[in-house]
């Protein structure tokens, strides 16, 4: 039994390879705490929600399972 809250690491070892498939999984996963932080006076706020996937794309091919 895994922790289902959790991307499997096959996932984001293929997401840090840059696999276009396992990167949209891990935005997926993460998309309703992005749209959380995104919110702004009860809207979403596009381009916010845009800064946030972007950053966490850009940490995702920094991020090294040495």
């Amino acid at each position: 039994m895994g922790n289902t809250g959790l991307v499997p690491y096959e996932t984001i070892v293929k997401a840090t390879s840059g696999e276009p498939e396992a990167v949209d999984e891990v935005l997926r996963h993460y998309s309703g705490q992005i749209r959380r932080a995104a919110l702004e006076n009860g809207y979403i706020n596009q381009d916010t929600e845009d800064s946030i996937k972007r950053r966490l794309i850009i940490a995702l091919f920094q991020f090294r399972l040495d």
